[in-house]
């Protein structure tokens, strides 16, 4: 027998419970299936029926139309109201991306620039854009979330456009004062470390020397051909000259570049207070050798670069990686608290992310530490003469030139 020549309630029920054989199919389309519905319901005068009677009907419509209890339930509401049932078509977008795919291209330019950054400072890099230097699209992902920024730096658009790099390593040796500098919160006070640039067949790459201030993170990098004392002494003292407050403290790691009596001397003469690590103590020059990974291995890398460029990469640090580092980079500050037990604990606010410059001027006093020939009137001029991101690309272009000069002498004298 059909399912359409069931005509009473007690067929219908027979049907349900598998002792009248019916041939019925799963409707496949949705306008089929309403229109069935419909047909059934006036067929068996669903209106008319008693509570009990109603429920077999709304149990074979479940059945056969694959609908749930809910549903069937809608639909006859409908059918009761207006004497039809009809099909509502709704087209549903969908979520709406708030970030739009030129947004993206934004965010993976300004990695690319920055050497990707970590979240919170491409978030600041993104406000200063839009607030700072008035770049208005930047005004969206200003706004972003650090932990959506992440999701944005996953999603496809973005990892077509681009893929990303690595770290670094530390090293120890004696002679200095063994302790920790406390500079009380004035900048002056020095890390300082010295990252290799790889052997290649025996030959030594080139040195760069990377000294951070540990209370504002003024940072400035050198890079010199050999670490013996001929060639370390004069970066020395244009690394000390570049900074724009004076210096008191130089605090080195156990390396006998900087432990040695020709240092000794050139810092006694400039009266700066000489330390050095402590042994088991490893963080007495993290500041330093986390510079080291988050800016020199990201400009530079691992590669071998001989050590008859080092003037050439020196000239490029002074013109273009020292200032964009100092004025257009944002770092977190550490909030230090001690607890009750004497520990000290360390936070990283968003809210206290800056530029090394900005720290400078935010300190107390600020314009007391400057060197007698600086001012911040001077300072603001090469601090705001360009925005974060022409600063970016100027040194992403510089370093395409450098890298691209070396290859090629590096050719014609291999």
């Amino acid at each position: 027998m059909n399912l359409d020549n069931l005509t009473s309630i007690d067929q219908l029920a027979e049907f349900l419970s598998g002792t009248q054989a019916v041939a019925f199919s799963v409707l496949s389309s949705p306008v089929a299936r309403y229109e069935w519905v419909q047909k059934t319901l006036v067929r068996f005068r669903y209106l008319t029926l008693s509570r009990a009677d109603q429920g077999v009907v709304i149990r074979a419509l479940m059945k056969v139309s694959g609908y749930s209890r809910q549903q069937i339930t809608r639909l006859i509401a409908q059918y009761r109201t207006t004497g039809t049932i009809r099909r509502r078509q709704r087209t549903v977008a969908g979520f709406i991306p708030k970030y739009t795919p030129a947004d993206i291209r934004l965010l993976a330019a300004m990695d690319e620039r920055h050497d990707t950054p970590s979240g919170p400072a491409v978030k600041k890099l993104c406000e200063r854009a839009w607030r700072l230097f008035g770049q208005g699209e930047y005004e969206r992902l200003a706004q972003v979330s650090v932990a959506h920024l992440y999701n944005l730096r996953k999603s496809l658009p973005y990892t077509r456009l681009r893929c990303h790099f690595e770290k670094t390593r530390p090293r120890q040796i004696p002679i200095g004062e063994r302790r920790k500098p406390a500079p009380d919160g004035r900048p002056g006070y020095l890390r300082i470390d010295t990252v290799h640039q790889g052997d290649y067949d025996g030959k030594k790459g080139v040195y760069h020397v990377n000294a951070v201030d540990e209370v504002t993170q003024f940072e400035v990098v050198c890079t010199v051909e050999k670490i013996s004392e001929s060639y370390l002494i004069p970066v020395l003292e244009q690394l000390l000259g570049t900074f724009p407050f004076t210096i008191h403290g130089f605090h080195s790691d156990n390396g006998s570049e900087y432990i040695n009596k020709r240092v000794a001397e050139l810092l006694e003469k400039l009266l700066i207070t000489f330390t050095k690590s402590r042994s088991r103590h490893s963080n007495d020059n993290a500041l330093a050798e986390s510079k080291n990974g988050s800016v020199v291995r990201k400009v530079f890398g691992y590669s071998h670069i001989p050590s008859r460029f080092a003037q050439r990469i020196n000239l490029f640090n002074q013109e273009v990686l020292n200032p964009y580092v100092n004025y257009h980079r944002p770092c977190f500050f550490p909030e230090a608290t001690t607890d009750a037990k004497g520990r000290t604990r360390k936070r990283y606010r968003y809210g206290a992310m800056m530029t090394p410059y900005d720290k400078l001027k935010s300190l107390p006093g600020a314009e007391t530490y400057l060197k007698p020939t600086l001012s911040f009137a001077i300072l603001d001029e090469v601090a705001y003469a360009i925005s974060d991101n022409q600063a970016a690309d100027r040194l992403q272009k510089a370093r395409q030139k450098l890298f691209h000069t070396i290859r090629e002498q590096d050719l014609k004298s291999g």
